[in-house]
Order: structure tokens, then C-alpha cells, then sequence
């Protein structure tokens, strides 16, 4: 359901697992300064254990769907891998209200949308302006499988990790890396749905598919899903060869979301299976005038996908 990975901050580096998020733009961190709950859980960056660490105490407040938190802004040496990234824009947490972020492997989030009106400046901007970057790209395979293979790759792609040509389509400058499907396709029976084009952002902070909420009745019926007790749409594991495939047509590509891809399979205590599907409805109906869509892990999972920072374009191959 969520993807981490490692980086370290500071000198000596403290390491943490961080969300990687193109849905947000901010790199925030779990703190010593914080003692609300959530933090309890974590590990907690000390800034007064880095020689690297320093800060103006300007006050920063990041609010996503799912919950909230405000803190202080450092800058402070970011590694990835053996990417060093210094003087980065960092959010020390203070207030993390509610339990959203006490869950395990979640010690803070790193944004990768494009930079905001007066808001931090997200760290793949600070690649690019040090010239750690051979390419202005970042790329995304997620695997169906829990535990390792995932992978990001910043200033290229990684051409094991998918097959055939990559389908660019344009995004709207400055935003969290949104774009316009032209057309949505059921069982390859077209819908009608996005006849004036549908807004959808590439979210990899979304751990599903998310369909506008006019909507998704309609989906659910046509793909034959039912609610069960829990509010979670549940489908037939002996039949999932036979669900509809889910066509996206973007910018001249039909990319085609197989039930394979949409649907969540869970062993239970009996030895058998549930299967529920990874769609929900949206929490906006609309965005920009246009039905909206999130196209979470969900999607990118059937999709290798590189975000062109430079040139304002998602890219999207098969998975190999």
C-alpha cells in the first residue's frame, strides 16, 4: 500500500524512510522538537548533531488530505544513495496532530512536485540547480510484491525496468504533475466520461487509483465489485482474468490498466484469498473544470514512470 526509502541528513548523516511524493512539494522530517504522538514512533532528526545544520526558525504548515502538521525550516545536507544534496530546504516537524503520520517506515515525506509560491524549494529543484543531475528527470518502477525491487532514479531511467517506447504527455507547468486524459475506456468500450477531457495528477504519495465521484458507481458496477461489511469493494479471486480492462488515452497512448494491476490480493487465516480493488472515489469531483482523476500506485505499478522536470512532460512504458 506505500513505498519507502532511505535517505540520511546532516554530518554525521542520521538516516531515516522517507515517503517519495510527487503529489506534494515539501521535504519534512520527523523531529526532536516534536512531542505530539505520532513522533513518538519514529526516529527523530537532531539538528544539534549536525555540523551542517542551520536555520532562520521560519515557520512552515503542510496540509494534505489525509492530515496535517506545522514545524521550523532548516537547511542541511540531504544524501540519497551517493547523492549529496547540500544546503536542502528542510521542515522540522513540531505539531503532527492526530495518528495519520505515526504509521511504521513513515519518519517524513519528500515532495517532488514542482516548487510553489513562496514554498520550500523541493529537493530535485536543488539537484538541478547544483548540477547533480546528468538529465532534469526522475523515474519511478514500483513492484506488486512487498518488500525490496522498488526503485527511483534520479537524472535518468533505468531501460531494465521496462519494455517498448515511452509515451510522453504534457503536464500543467508548476503543478503537482498534472495532465489531461482525452479519453477512459471500459473493457475497451468507450465511457463518454472524459468526452471534454478529465484532469488527473501521477501521484505517487496515492496508494490507489482514485475516479472522479460522479463516477465510480458506475465503475464499480462494470467491473462487477460489490462493498462488503469493512466500506472496501471486494471482487471474485477465481475471476479476475475475466475483469474488464481500464484504458486511459492520453496524448495519442492508450495505456491499458489490466485487472491485474487494479486489484489488491490478500492472503486470509483460511488459506484462501480476498480481493479488493484499488479504486476509490476522488475527494474532488472536479479540477480545472474537468473531472478528476488521481492515478496512484495502482497505476504506475503497471507503468514505469519518468517525470521530466525540464521539460513539463510524465512519461509512461510497460513494466518489463
Amino acid at each position: 500500500m506505500a513505498y519507502f526509502g532511505q535517505i540520511s541528513i546532516g554530518t554525521p548523516p542520521q538516516s531515516f524512510y522517507v515517503h517519495f511524493d510527487t503529489g506534494s512539494t515539501d521535504l519534512w522530517i520527523n523531529s526532536v522538537y516534536c512531542k505530539s504522538e505520532a513522533c513518538t514512533m519514529h526516529h527523530l532528526f537532531n539538528p544539534k548533531e549536525s555540523s551542517t545544520y542551520y536555520s532562520n526558525r521560519k515557520p512552515f504548515s503542510v496540509h494534505y488530505v489525509s492530515g496535517s502538521l506545522t514545524g521550523v525550516i532548516g537547511y542541511d545536507t540531504v544524501s540519497l544513495q551517493g547523492l549529496k544534496v547540500k544546503n536542502q530546504e528542510i521542515g522540522l516537524s513540531i505539531k503532527e496532530p492526530g495518528n495519520h503520520f505515526a504509521r511504521p517506515l513513515h519518519d517524513g515525506i519528500m515532495g517532488m512536485a514542482f516548487k510553489q509560491p513562496g514554498g520550500m524549494t523541493p529537493i530535485v529543484d536543488t539537484m538541478i540547480k547544483e548540477n547533480l543531475l546528468e538529465e532534469p528527470i526522475f523515474a519511478f518502477y514500483l513492484t506488486n510484491s512487498a518488500g525490496h525491487g522498488s526503485e527511483v532514479v534520479f537524472g535518468g531511467v533505468d531501460p531494465k525496468h521496462y519494455t517498448g517506447e515511452i509515451h510522453w504527455v504534457p503536464v500543467k507547468p508548476g503543478s503537482h504533475w498534472q495532465l489531461v486524459i482525452d479519453s477512459f475506456e471500459i473493457d475497451h468500450q468507450e465511457t463518454g466520461w472524459c468526452s471534454g477531457g478529465c484532469s488527473a495528477i501521477v501521484d505517487t504519495g496515492t496508494s490507489l487509483l482514485t475516479c472522479p465521484p460522479q463516477f465510480v458507481d458506475e465503475l464499480y458496477h462494470k467491473i462487477g465489485a460489490r462493498a462488503n461489511k469493512h466500506g472496501d469493494y471486494v471482487v471474485d479471486c477465481n475471476n479476475l482474468n475475466n475483469l474488464p480492462t481500464l484504458t486511459f488515452i492520453m496524448n495519442g497512448a492508450h495505456l491499458h490498466l489490466e485487472p491485474s494491476f487494479y486489484t489488491l490480493v490478500y492472503p486470509v487465516n483460511t488459506g484462501e484469498r480476498y480481493c479488493r480493488l484499488g479504486i476509490k472515489a476522488s475527494h474532488e469531483k472536479y479540477r480545472d473544470g474537468k473531472p478528476f482523476w488521481t492515478l496512484g500506485d495502482t497505476f504506475i505499478r503497471q507503468f514505469y514512470t519518468v517525470f521530466d522536470q525540464g521539460k513539463a512532460k510524465v512519461g509512461f512504458a510497460k513494466v518489463a
